[in-house]
């Protein structure tokens, strides 16, 4: 053996040794640096999330209201968490029914704004802001399942809608673009009925506040438009403005065009319904506007009225409680006035879902608070019947078919038709006073057999 290898094996082991130790100083180093540093990052957090709770408790001491607020939040949150992991638990909703209901029109997944017939009564369009637009055959109504078509608006919905005089077409007021559209109707292949729509037209935008009416005129001959404001305009057909008129009611509430297409009139905050007359030339060219008479007499703003079928009745109604039917078959040029008929009081339950509705003949009227309607006698003033929750939310339209035999109200998202059970009454009372008149026999019998349709068509519905 070599008499060095034993020296060398020695620092080799020393070698290693130091080199250990090294190592074991550089880890520990390296354990103790970052502890360091995680300690201060902890530090750092724990100072910042102090002074969040700092800040956060000055807050709710200087708006105490708020930590309230937040609860309801989180407990209507916590509320809605539980309702959708138990839909079960949830009340069903119950159905509606009443002894006068002919039928319910489904269709509509939201709420219905407003509805129309057409001049020809073999059609119902309604619209609702999911949307839509469904046209109802009217000889559907007594079936169990009703047909119905339904024509998408497009990135919008319709508030207000209204058949045509020549019922091929219908109108809109869109929502989002605060303007009016004109569609054409296609009809089937075999020429029944109807299978889409064709927009038409666009009218250029121009009321700057809510549109809240819309109708035109049964001559065709002009459509208007009235607004929150005190905006009330007429245009063509082509969409172009020919009359402007300011109704200075402060705001409005309502707009109609009279069935006979020569009257427009509107009502507002102010206590009176203001009517205009719309003149035309013999060629058939707009000449003007002309103020023709006021509905007068409530003592507060006019919420809404109605004419009836030949525009020779007008009904109001106002935020003082109360109705009102005048005769406005008159000659305003040779200075005469509107003769009240008759008033009445009615329970104003809330400010949504006041509307009135007049039959065509005029000699019924129907108002509606909230979800209730009640029908009241022209002739008497008195209520003779009231139908409650029509509806699970506000009545949004009133309207009578052409015959006057039933009623249709809209809200939430059904369309209820009801029997004109009072109106068949008060008919009744009239064929039986009518017969003590001086009258032929056959006339007399004629009377009589309506007399025994009616009695018999009453009797289906005695208690």
């Amino acid at each position: 053996m070599l008499p060095g290898r034993p020296v060398q094996a020695g620092r080799l082991s020393w070698n290693l040794t130091m080199v250990e130790v090294e190592s074991n100083n550089a880890l520990i180093l390296t354990l103790a640096i970052g502890g360091a540093i995680v300690a201060f990052i902890l530090y750092f957090l724990r100072a910042a999330k102090s002074e969040e709770e700092n800040e956060q408790q000055k807050s709710a001491d200087k708006k105490p209201q708020n930590n309230g607020a937040a609860k309801n939040t989180e407990e209507s949150k916590q509320t809605s968490k539980k309702k959708q992991n138990h839909p079960r638990s949830e009340p069903r909703a119950v159905a509606f029914s009443h002894p006068w209901l002919y039928t319910s029109l489904k269709g509509h997944s939201s709420t219905i704004l407003s509805m129309d017939f057409s001049s020809n009564g073999k059609y119902l369009i309604s619209c609702s802001d999911d949307r839509s637009v469904f046209l109802w055959p009217s000889k559907d109504f007594s079936n169990k399942e009703h047909k119905s078509l339904r024509i998408n608006i497009e990135f919008d919905h319709a508030t207000k809608v209204t058949w045509s005089p020549d019922s091929k077409a219908f109108i809109i007021h869109k929502s989002v673009e605060n303007c009016v559209e004109v569609y054409k109707l296609n009809k089937k292949s075999d020429g029944h009925g109807f299978s889409g729509s064709t927009k038409l037209t666009t009218f250029p935008k121009h009321h700057i506040d809510e549109v809240i009416a819309m109708g035109i005129s049964c001559n065709g001959k002009f459509i208007m438009t009235c607004s929150k404001s005190t905006d009330l305009v007429l245009w063509d057909l082509k969409g172009q403005i020919i009359a402007n008129v300011d109704t200075y009611l402060m705001s409005n509430n309502c707009g109609r065009v009279s069935p006979c297409g020569r009257y427009i009139a509107a009502s507002g905050f102010a206590p009176d319904v203001k009517v205009w007359e719309v003149v035309f030339n013999k060629s058939g060219d707009f000449q003007a506007v002309n103020r023709a008479f006021e509905l007068q007499g409530h003592k507060s703003g006019v919420l809404d009225f109605a004419f009836n079928c030949d525009s020779t009745r007008v009904a109001t109604l106002s935020k003082d409680g109360s109705w009102r039917v005048f005769d406005t078959k008159i000659d305003y040029k040779k200075g005469e006035d509107p003769r009240l008929i008759q008033s009445g009081k009615f329970e104003l339950a809330s400010q949504e879902g006041n509307h009135i509705a007049i039959s065509p003949e005029g000699q019924l009227i129907v108002c509606s608070t909230g979800t209730t309607i009640s029908f009241y006698s022209v002739e008497s003033g008195k209520c003779e019947g009231s139908i409650q929750d029509v509806h699970s939310g506000p009545i949004t339209s009133l309207l009578f078919d052409s015959s006057g035999d039933q009623l249709l109200t809209s809200g939430d998202r059904h369309i209820r038709v009801f029997h004109n059970i009072v109106g068949f009454k008060l008919k009744l009372a009239s064929l039986k006073t009518s017969l003590k008149s001086n009258l032929s026999s056959a006339m007399k019998d004629r009377i009589q057999d309506q007399i025994s349709q009616t009695e018999k068509f009453l009797g289906k519905f005695k208690n």
